[in-house]
C-alpha cells in the first residue's frame, strides 16, 4: 500500500499557483462569454411609430406573442424592396383583408408575426453576408439557387422551414461552401 506524502511548502505553493492560474483562466473565460453576449444581434423594427426590438429568444417570443400590426408587412416590403403582394401571398392573406386590417390597426396572428420576424432577421443576415450591398442581395433573392432546388430564395418565404433553408444557403455563402 502506498503512503501518501504530506505536501511540502513547495508543492503547496505550486498547487496554489495552479489553482490561481485556473481561476485566472476561468475569469478570462467568463469575461469572454459576457463579451460575446454583449455583441449579440439586436433587432429593431419600427411600425406605426411603435418600436419592436429583441436581442434574445425570450424577447423575440414576447414580441411574437404580442403580435405585429398588419402595417409590418408594408414596412418590411419597403425595406426589402419586395412587393407587398409577394408577402401577402406567402402569408395567404387576401389584399382586401390586409387593407381592412391595416386600416383598423389590427394585429397579425402569432404565426404570421413569427414569419415577419424571421424575415427581418433573414434580411439582416443576408445584408451582412453581402457586405451591405443591398442591390446584390436583392438580386440574389430573385435568382434561382441550386442549393434550394433551383427555387428562388424569395419563393421560400411562405414557411419557416423555407426561411431557414434560405438562411442555410446564406450561411454557406458566408463560409465559402456553396455545395
Amino acid at each position: 500500500m502506498e503512503t501518501q506524502k504530506k505536501p511540502t511548502k513547495r508543492s503547496f505553493k505550486n498547487s496554489k499557483a495552479v489553482s490561481d492560474s485556473k481561476k485566472n483562466l476561468l475569469d478570462y473565460a467568463n469575461a469572454r462569454v459576457s463579451l460575446i453576449s454583449l455583441n449579440r444581434n439586436e433587432y429593431k423594427f419600427r411600425v406605426n411609430n411603435k418600436n419592436y426590438a429583441w436581442s434574445t429568444s425570450g424577447e423575440k417570443i414576447a414580441v411574437i406573442r404580442k403580435g405585429l400590426p398588419y402595417a409590418a408587412i408594408e414596412t418590411i416590403s419597403k425595406q426589402t424592396k419586395i412587393p407587398v403582394n409577394h408577402y401577402l401571398t406567402s402569408l395567404e392573406i387576401v389584399q382586401t383583408t390586409y387593407n381592412k386590417k391595416k386600416k383598423s390597426n389590427s394585429i397579425l396572428s402569432k404565426q404570421d408575426s413569427e414569419v415577419i420576424i424571421e424575415l427581418i432577421e433573414l434580411y439582416d443576415f443576408g445584408l451582412s453576408v453581402f457586405n451591405n450591398e443591398v442591390k446584390k442581395f436583392q438580386r440574389w433573392l430573385r435568382k434561382p439557387n441550386i442549393s434550394l432546388g433551383n427555387a428562388t430564395p424569395d419563393s421560400m418565404f411562405d414557411s419557416l422551414t423555407g426561411i431557414n433553408e434560405v438562411k442555410k444557403a446564406l450561411n454557406r455563402i458566408e463560409y465559402g461552401n456553396l455545395a
